[in-house]
């Protein structure tokens, strides 16, 4: 890969060649955003609102291409991700803060996946809810396998799950039916429809803007392929964005076809949904087992792939802050732990998913702040450094986010 790489960098290779190399990290940092989280969510707002916050998802995913290529623009200047750097230009007691709530971050996030994966199993096979999660459990582990054989491996396993995605929603939308007139307006004119909506539109952000996937890109991009002057990392950058809008493109889809199919089929026939278990019943009813069936592949699939990103983020997270570490499989069999406990008590998954991304809504800031101050300063990034427009245009966005995320907060305690 390093040699390829470099042939790319000195003109030696051309057309999609030159552009594989470094193709690869986006796709892994891209699963957190169609995490099952996101199924909840996009459900949600469709079937009570059909395509109106479908332009909603659309902002999401722009804003995503925004914020993971300043993340992996980080990782390319400074050779470091974004915990390291934190822990280096912030006070100990910063540093440390930042772990504690990373850390919580990261069992959100393995909670979400968890209960997603293991509500797949029991659409698709009717296995209780508990043993299914410990299967999704030792999957989580053959997935991390993959890492052992080297990191291009895991990305071409990673990337073979999404595009298990994306096949099964686009294969929904078909039979779905959606009008294009409809979901068009929905697509292209901003608005809300009460407060209802906008807590809903919150929550499509909550679940797509991933505070662990911006850990994570710094990191995956930070000593993947170095270059050797300014010229080189700036034309690294300019594949690895190549990289990032693709990926992004594709879990755009994903969170789109999600809320179309809910619209065209649940909204049109008056059906509220709230629980995922109630959309898999109701995609057989409305559409056929068929579709129900590829419902239930797209959430474990999901649910599985993404708990392995975001064990890979704690792992990053942990050794960044704090300087320490422990084995990818030991972290692992910890995490499993909380949602293992919350599954065996009968709480409801859907609800515990939504809570879930209560608690990832609370961290977008602590990582989206530090990624803005870092990627704007000249002394850290060199001439990778944000453009005027681009720290304007970062600092506005992360105070919707910071403000929406506020008011998800308090209509979930006291709304």
């Amino acid at each position: 890969m390093v040699k390829s790489a470099q042939d790319a960098l000195s003109g030696r290779t051309n057309g999609f060649r030159r552009l594989l190399p470094f193709l690869g990290p986006a796709f892994i940092a891209a699963v957190a955003y169609i995490d099952p989280g996101n199924f909840a969510t996009n459900i949600a707002s469709g079937s009570q609102y059909g395509y109106l916050l479908l332009w909603v998802v659309l902002f999401s995913n722009l804003i995503a291409v925004l914020i993971q290529s300043m993340s992996a623009k980080l990782g390319i200047a400074t050779g470091k991700n974004l915990p390291e750097l934190a822990r280096e230009q912030f006070p100990k007691p910063v540093s440390f803060g930042l772990w504690v709530q990373g850390e919580l971050v990261v069992m959100a996030t393995d909670l979400a996946e968890f209960i997603g994966a293991a509500l797949g199993l029991y659409l698709l096979f009717g296995i209780p809810l508990f043993p299914s999660a410990i299967i999704a459990a030792v999957g989580s582990f053959a997935i991390l396998v993959l890492q052992k054989r080297g990191v291009r491996t895991l990305e071409a396993g990673i990337t073979g799950l999404v595009f298990i995605v994306v096949i099964a929603f686009t294969i929904q939308v078909f039979y779905a039916k959606p009008e294009m007139g409809p979901l068009l307006t929905g697509l292209l004119i901003p608005k809300f429809d009460g407060v209802n909506s906008i807590l809903l539109a919150a929550g499509i952000l909550g679940a797509t803007v991933m505070p662990h996937a911006i850990y994570l890109h710094s990191a995956l991009t930070q000593r993947r392929i170095v270059g050797k002057n300014d010229e080189e990392r700036k034309k690294i950058y300019q594949y690895e964005f190549i990289d990032i809008v693709i990926a992004m493109v594709l879990a755009g889809v994903i969170n789109a076809s999600m809320l179309i199919v809910a619209a065209s089929l649940f909204f049109e026939n008056g059906l509220v949904i709230e629980d995922l278990d109630v959309a898999f019943d109701q995609l057989g009813v409305l559409i056929g087992p068929f579709a129900a069936i590829l419902f239930g592949i797209g959430l474990l699939t999901a649910g599985l792939s993404s708990s392995t990103v975001g064990t890979m983020s704690g792992d990053i997270i942990m050794q960044g802050f704090i300087k320490r570490s422990i084995p990818l499989y030991l972290r692992r069999l910890i995490t499993v732990a909380p949602p293992l406990i919350i599954i065996a008590m009968g709480i409801n998954p859907t609800k515990a998913l939504v809570m879930s991304q209560v608690v990832l809504s609370f961290g977008i800031a602590f990582a989206l702040i530090p990624l803005v101050i870092f990627t704007s300063n000249r002394k850290i990034m060199g001439n990778l450094v944000n453009k005027r427009i681009t720290t304007v245009t970062s600092w506005f966005l992360s105070l919707v986010i910071i403000v929406l995320n506020i008011f998800l907060l308090y209509q979930s305690f006291f709304g």
